[in-house]
């Protein structure tokens, strides 16, 4: 049988959708690296950042707004790059890599 008010409440989504990480050899810090690196990704820290104050829905719209801006921006460079019509971003390879640091004697 359902709890009283279970029937009145939404379920999200992303509701069922759970981060799991696994702990190797009781290398918790490894762990809780790898979890905030993954939180970093979903965006969790953005959201949090963002709730914790009221936002005006002027000021949602906005955000919302400019942020649809972006992503169509961010599409077009990704297509003139495609296309050739503007360079790529410069990736780092073996020739590039940063020098060994040098060990200073006395």
């Amino acid at each position: 049988m359902l709890p009283p008010l279970a029937h009145r409440v939404k379920r999200s989504p992303k509701l069922g959708k759970y981060l799991q990480v696994q702990v190797r050899d009781n290398n918790v810090d490894q762990a809780l690296k790898v979890l905030k690196k993954k939180l970093q990704r979903e965006g969790v820290f953005r959201e949090m950042k963002r709730r914790a104050y009221f936002e005006k829905p002027s000021e949602k719209r906005k955000r919302e707004a400019a942020q649809a801006v972006g992503r169509v921006r961010k599409e077009a460079r990704k297509k003139a790059i495609r296309e050739g019509l503007i360079e790529g971003p410069k990736r780092k390879g073996p020739e590039r890599a940063r020098a060994p640091s040098l060990v200073r004697g006395g």
